[in-house]
């Protein structure tokens, strides 16, 4: 039966295998510095509307936060965070580990508010004389797609990216979802706008069609000296860098990256519209690829085995908020497998 559990299960889309197949015997530089790694900074920088911004590519989402962040903070700093936030919930506390407090905040939504962000800094501010005995506000952290599935508007962001500017403090972005984020129906928020607004943030290939891999894109050049050497630190700066280089170029080429993401989001609404047309609640307002139904107890342990729907939190009435993930590797098939089951419920 297919599996839809997360966004990662499959390897990547053909036409990064095909290059990293015809490219294998090749000898380049190494640690990104190859022209692999080139082309994809000067299409990535074309994208974001930006010759000025530093690119650099890491394998995994937590290793990029865990380096954007460490690079960024001073020691006595932590990071401002939704609670649902990854950083604060699926990273086994890596943050933590370098030093740095995750001052999460409550988000029904995922989503952390301009005035909430201004309220907390401001809390911290009117601490004194006692601010040096509570970790200090240094940077915001936030997901585009968030780990529920809503997105940002242009709006909502600006507003952000004017509360941390007024307090001197960066707005990094985790874009490990972001292709799924720039569907326009999903958000109004473009790579060029994002790249305004963001101090720094990444592109996110791992759960958008690459093999793994991401692309950090550091705007504020106050940030952009010695990242090279944070990457190092962080384990991060990988020696066959063109493996990296040579993706996230295929990615960018004739717009492949948005389109394998809009293919997943089409395939999501099709199964939520199968749910709702059986009288199935959802949890959130997701409009990208993770979609979150609630289901009675017994429903719910049925989709976990047999589609690998992912078990969330328990609901009310002894029902299970679950979740299912499409990616550029579902096909028709498989949705109409699931589709064939949810109209026998």
């Amino acid at each position: 039966m297919p599996s839809f559990s997360n966004d990662y299960l499959s390897g990547c889309h053909p036409a990064i295998l095909e290059r990293m197949i015809h490219s294998n015997l090749e000898q380049t530089p190494g640690y990104g510095l190859d022209p692999y790694c080139e082309s994809a900074r000067a299409k990535i920088r074309s994208a974001i509307g930006s010759q000025a911004a530093d690119v650099h590519f890491l394998v995994g989402g937590t290793q990029t936060n865990a380096a954007v962040i460490a690079h960024i903070l001073r020691p006595h700093q932590g990071v401002i965070a939704a609670e649902s936030g990854h950083i604060a919930t699926h990273e086994t506390g890596a943050i933590e580990a370098s030093g740095h407090k995750v001052l999460a905040l409550p988000a029904a939504d995922g989503k952390l508010g301009a005035q909430q962000v201004q309220d907390f800094i401001e809390q911290y501010y009117a601490t004194s004389p006692i601010k040096e005995h509570i970790v200090q506000p240094g940077m915001v952290y936030v997901s585009q797609p968030t780990e529920l599935g809503t997105a940002y508007s242009q709006a909502e962001l600006a507003a952000l990216s004017q509360v941390c500017r007024r307090h001197g403090l960066p707005l990094f972005v985790d874009g490990a979802r972001l292709g799924y984020a720039l569907h326009p129906e999903v958000s109004d928020l473009t790579l060029p706008a994002l790249a305004e607004l963001a101090d720094v943030f990444y592109i996110g290939g791992t759960k958008c069609g690459a093999l793994f891999g991401e692309a950090v894109v550091i705007t504020n050049p106050a940030l952009q000296p010695h990242f090279r050497a944070t990457i190092k630190q962080h384990g991060g700066l990988l020696a066959k860098g063109r493996l990296l280089g040579i993706q996230f170029d295929t990615l960018f080429t004739d717009n492949l990256y948005q389109t394998v993401c809009h293919h997943a989001i089409a395939h999501a609404r099709r199964i939520r519209q199968a749910f709702e047309g059986r009288g199935i609640a959802f949890y959130g307002a997701s409009a990208t690829n993770q979609q979150f139904p609630i289901l009675p107890e017994a429903q719910a342990a049925y989709f976990i085995c047999e589609f690998g729907f992912a078990a969330y939190w328990p609901a009310e009435n002894g029902r299970q908020i679950v979740r299912y993930c499409t990616s550029w590797a579902t096909t028709e098939s498989d949705v109409d497998t699931l589709l064939h089951t949810i109209q026998h419920l």
